[in-house]
Parts: C-alpha cells; sequence; structure tokens
C-alpha cells in the first residue's frame, strides 16, 4: 500500500509520510493507491469482533506495516474506550443480533471524551502519529481550523503529546458557547495546545491552514502538519464505523438494503463511508445533509460544483462553502458524475426546518438531537418519502445536543442537563489569542509557539 497525491498519481508516499505531511508536495490530498476489499466469509469475522478489534485488523491495511500488529491493537483499544450505540429514534439501545421491527436507526458518534464524532478520527491519528515519531528528536506543529468540534477533539487527543505542538483556529462568532468554552480550555499557558480565534469564518480559518501549508518555507520552518480532513490520517479511521456499525445492522434484516444519512460540512466523514462502502459495507447508498451551506447537494442535482462563501446558520459545524474532501470524492469515483450520483442524493434545509424538527422530534418521542443530526434526520426522511421503497435507514448522529444548548434549550422550551464532561469546563478559564485573516499574523502565533 501506498499513497499518492489525488492530481498526479506519479507522486507516491507511505502512509507515515502521507501522515505527517498531510498534503503533497504539489497540494494535493494524499489517496490510498489500494482499498481493501473483504469477502462475505471476512465480512462475517469482521461483524463478530468488537469495534476497536475491527478498526485494528482494518487499519493493518493501510498503514502497511509502519506500525505492527501489536501496536495497532493497542492504539485502537486505547482510542476507542468508550461506546458506539446504534439506536432507534426513540432512544431505546438495540442489540445488533436481535431482528428489530424498527427499520430506522441513530448511529451515536458522540460518546467520546469531547461528545462528537470527530474523536474517533482523533484520537487514531494522534495515537498514531504520537507512536511514529516516538523515535524521533524532530517536533510536529498541528495546525488545524475548525467549524466546531474538530478543534476539541484534536487538543483533547493530542494534548500533552511529545514533541507535537497544537494551534487551533476557529472563527470569531462561529461555534457555540459550549464549543468555544471547550477549544479555550483544554491546555493552559505551558501545554502544547493553543487556541486562536480568527475575525473572520471558517473558510477564512481554512484559507489560512491552506496559505500555510503552500509557503514552502513557512510550512519547512515550523515542521507544519494538518489535522483537518485534509490529512488522510483523518479520513481512513472515519471508514471504520461505517463498515463495523453497517455489519450489525445488516444483521437485523439482512434482505433490506442499508441507507446511511449524514450531516455534512467538509465531505470527510462522507468519503470514510464511501471508502468502507468500497471495503465491502453492505450500505446502499449516502443521503447528505446540508444547510444553507450546501454546495455539494446542488453538485449532486446539476452536475455542476460551484462553491460559494460560507454563511453563518443554527448548525455552524457545517457552515463551509467549500469542502475540502469534494476532490477525493471525485478522484474514488474516476470523476464520473453518473456513478457518485447513483450512490450519493442529497437534500438542504433551512434553520427554521431544523428547528421545527428538533421540537417535533423531541415532543413525540423525548429523543433530542443536535441541529447538525436533525439535519440528517431530516434528510433521511425527505429521502423515504421520495423512494418509497423499504431499507433500513440510518442517520449519523454527530454530537451531543449539549455542546449546542443555547440553541437547542430554546427551541425545545425548557433548559436540559449537561452532561459533567462540559460542566466542568464552565470552572476553566479561557486561553486564547485573537487574529486577523492575514498569514502574517498566523506566522506570529506559530513563531512564538515554538519558542
Amino acid at each position: 500500500m501506498h499513497y499518492y497525491s489525488h492530481t498526479d498519481i506519479n507522486l507516491k508516499t507511505t502512509f507515515k509520510d502521507a501522515l505527517l505531511a498531510s498534503l503533497a508536495n504539489d497540494g494535493g490530498l494524499w489517496m490510498p493507491s489500494v482499498i481493501p476489499s473483504f469477502s462475505e466469509s471476512e465480512l462475517i469475522n469482521l461483524a463478530a469482533m468488537n469495534f476497536s478489534d475491527c478498526a485494528a485488523h482494518l487499519s493493518e491495511y493501510f498503514v502497511s506495516n509502519q506500525l505492527n500488529n501489536k501496536t495497532l491493537n493497542k492504539i485502537c483499544y486505547d482510542a476507542y474506550n468508550f461506546k458506539l450505540p446504534i439506536k432507534t429514534t426513540l432512544g431505546d439501545e438495540q442489540n445488533p443480533n436481535v431482528t428489530s421491527n424498527s427499520q430506522d436507526y441513530i448511529l451515536e458518534l458522540f460518546h467520546g471524551p469531547t461528545l462528537a464524532f470527530k474523536d474517533f478520527a482523533a484520537r487514531f491519528m494522534a495515537r498514531c502519529t504520537s507512536e511514529l515519531l516516538s523515535k524521533s528528536i524532530k517536533r510536529k506543529t498541528i495546525l488545524v481550523a475548525t467549524s466546531g468540534d474538530t478543534g476539541g477533539a484534536i487538543g483533547d487527543a493530542f494534548l500533552n503529546q511529545k514533541n507535537i505542538n497544537v494551534i487551533i483556529l476557529f472563527p470569531k462568532n462561529g461555534v457555540s458557547k459550549v464549543q468555544e468554552q471547550q477549544l479555550c480550555t483544554i491546555g493552559n499557558s505551558y501545554s502544547n495546545i493553543q487556541a486562536v480565534k480568527v475575525n473572520g469564518t471558517f473558510d477564512d480559518c481554512q484559507k489560512l491552514v491552506k496559505d500555510a501549508f503552500s509557503n514552502k518555507s513557512m510550512s519547512k520552518k515550523f515542521s507544519l502538519m494538518s489535522a483537518n480532513s485534509i490529512n488522510v490520517g483523518r479520513v481512513i479511521p472515519q471508514s471504520f464505523y461505517y463498515l463495523w456499525s453497517s455489519l450489525q445492522v445488516k444483521a437485523t434484516n439482512p434482505k433490506l438494503p442499508i441507507v446511511y444519512s449524514i450531516p455534512s460540512g467538509n465531505l470527510g466523514n462522507l468519503t470514510g463511508g464511501l471508502l468502507a462502502k468500497k471495503m465491502g459495507a453492505p450500505i446502499d447508498r449516502f443521503i447528505v445533509g446540508n444547510n444553507a451551506n450546501d454546495p455539494f447537494v446542488r453538485y449532486l442535482k446539476s452536475g455542476n460544483y460551484n462553491p460559494l462563501p460560507s454563511i453563518p446558520t443554527l448548525s455552524n459545524a457545517m457552515d463551509i462553502g467549500r469542502p475540502n474532501n469534494f476532490p477525493r470524492i471525485l478522484e474514488l469515483y474516476s470523476n464520473n458524475y453518473e456513478n457518485i450520483t447513483e450512490v450519493c442524493k442529497g437534500f438542504s434545509f433551512s434553520d427554521s426546518e431544523t428547528e421545527i424538527h428538533i421540537k417535533k422530534i423531541f415532543n413525540e418521542t423525548g429523543y433530542l438531537m443536535c441541529p447538525h443530526t436533525a439535519i440528517g434526520h431530516l434528510a433521511m426522511i425527505e429521502y423515504r418519502n421520495k423512494n418509497r421503497t423499504d431499507f433500513i435507514g440510518v442517520t449519523v448522529a454527530t454530537a451531543h445536543p449539549s455542546k449546542f444548548t443555547e440553541n437547542v434549550d430554546r427551541i425545545i422550551g425548557h433548559k436540559t442537563e449537561m452532561p459533567d464532561t462540559l460542566k466542568s469546563i464552565f470552572k476553566k478559564k479561557k486561553i486564547y489569542n485573537t487574529i486577523s485573516p492575514n498569514i502574517t499574523e498566523l506566522e506570529a502565533i506559530l513563531l512564538n509557539s515554538i519558542l
């Protein structure tokens, strides 16, 4: 297994270098040269494993002997020490091995330490990075832009890791109150984690990261590494939970096709799902839910990709006007529009539609969704109404609703109980710097981090 640049198949590298360099020298996104494909008997064996064991087995194919199997097992056992429940919309956890009359599930990906799906990729990525750097005296500076949950997950995963500094860029007024508190209290004045508020949008933050990496002297000087989903090390582990969970769901009703609905921003989560499908995950297709920032949904409907500046919405983590992983999706399907639209369908929803749905589901079932999950669930309902055929629907729940408590509480009309892990962060003082979306100001922050 090697990795190649999506813009030049002749540019090749190892998993280690793809992970640590983040982008190819030509600015391209790294792609795995081979996607493993599993037979029916192999999939049965994977289905019988617990999630961490399944993840460790899958990771062997992508890491290609750069980390031995014992180490990968240790990494996954440590990274995935939290539950991965598959629930009905009523909130009742299902035994994957028992047939259920329900054909709609919620895959809750928010039971990690920062209560967001990003923990799955961040924790695997951090442990692989630390292991690969363990015998090196070199330092890496992780530069990451966040529209909400990525920064918190990366900061928590890399906290106190040797030879690694982390700079988290987040947009002013572009993350929730809880998310900002989480971002700015991960470390302290002496830790390796630094939060930076940018007077701009997430697109401005993302552009700063890209500009820093494209500046060869700056990238080399600070030994930059990205933890955004431009890094293939973020996308690969996201395929693990799609393959494992779809095998569990398939056991409930082997005859019905399975459809996943994903609230989407940078398209890394969708890309992970598409990789899993190519590995043999029994997923018929993916439904993409967007808010008003919907360049991919518009592409699916028209064939024209026209990214626009992002606008703020209730589902802030999806406020991305130019999704990073769109080129990877094109590459996976050889730039064939018909093949992509055969596998992916998309719908977008307004803030008012999102609010109505959160309140409706809560009033009818008692199940509380975050604004992003609500969009994914709306997209699933829209697809089911249009499709009119039987299938098992799995909506991907990406974050705990308490991370958006100021809006969620307003929508349902009363205050909800916040988990202890979030209550504790409000006892801490926020520590952060503020800059304009200016590469010179960012360079000053980077310089200070290595002094």
